[in-house]
């Protein structure tokens, strides 16, 4: 199954979002750093979880935990919700030494809401379906409303959700068994997050992580599906789009804040991988 690194378009200050897909907005193969939760809605979701596919029937949940790949088949007159957060939104110097840690709950628990107990799922279907109309319905204070029923699902899981054996476990590639890798990864995203706004260079990065050039181009391009210099245009990119659609700013600046070394590059990668220029692209997000 080939892979490739997914980057979720999210609000760099506030790392979440939710939205519907109808059962033909097919996925191909991915995974990424945030935690993904599904809710079928409507008719049956076919989920490519490793190298199996399962059902996942109107009314129940499904989430994968950090860096575990999956993928979504066509499944006809259905729709899921769809939730992507980044840990990092929760303190977790909260947690008592008797409890584990975010990115251990989601990788041993049991990710499929047909084997949960059924006040469990109910509870967390009524928490998901209301996250999903704060999308609807924006209002003040709408960050908060999030995060709020953000933690009610993580206290929830804590107290009710179930594990999955240690066979279940051993035969899944999540962030546990890739945890060398996704460490050394978080790392570079963290990197980039930081100084993505500097000049930077491989190998600046590969030292930065302990590797040499040769090794962490390798490296990178082994569990991401792409090069380096690629995923950090992708980001820049992607930063661009949020400051245009978000701030009206002149495109000197808005290259310099993307982290572009000048207008002229800023203008022409941006209109290569997006089909417009930034100005268009300001121009139709703000009508």
């Amino acid at each position: 199954m080939s892979l490739y690194l997914e980057i979720p378009q999210l609000h760099p200050q506030f790392p979440y979002r939710a939205f519907l897909n109808d059962g033909m907005t097919i996925v191909y193969p991915h995974w990424h750093k945030e935690i993904e939760v599904i809710y079928a809605s409507r008719g049956s979701v076919k989920i490519g979880v490793d190298d199996t596919v399962v059902e996942l029937k109107e009314g129940e949940i499904f989430f994968f935990a950090s860096g575990e790949p999956h993928y979504f088949l066509a499944s006809p007159n259905s729709e899921r919700y769809v939730y992507q957060f980044d840990l990092k939104l929760f303190d977790e110097s909260f947690l008592r030494d008797t409890e584990e840690s975010l990115v251990a709950l989601f990788a041993q628990g049991q990710r499929h809401s047909r084997y949960w107990p059924k006040v469990f799922q109910e509870k967390m279907i009524d928490l998901l379906v209301e996250l999903y109309h704060f999308e609807e319905q924006p209002t003040q204070g709408k960050n908060y409303f999030v995060l709020g029923n953000l933690h009610r699902l993580m206290a929830e899981m804590y107290l009710h959700l179930p594990k999955r054996s240690d066979q279940e476990i051993k035969e899944t590639p999540t962030a546990i068994h890739r945890k060398d890798s996704l460490e050394r990864l978080n790392q570079v995203f963290e990197y980039i997050e930081t100084r993505y706004q500097e000049v930077i260079t491989i190998e600046e990065v590969a030292k930065f992580v302990g590797f040499s050039p040769y090794y962490f181009t390798r490296f990178f391009k082994k569990n991401t599906g792409q090069t380096f210099v690629t995923f950090l245009t992708e980001y820049r990119i992607n930063q661009a789009k949020f400051i245009l659609a978000n701030e009206r700013l002149p495109m000197i600046e808005v290259a310099e804040k993307a982290g572009f070394s000048s207008v002229k590059t800023f203008h022409h990668v941006f209109k290569e991988a997006v089909g417009v220029s930034p100005l268009q692209y300001q121009k139709k997000m703000n009508l």
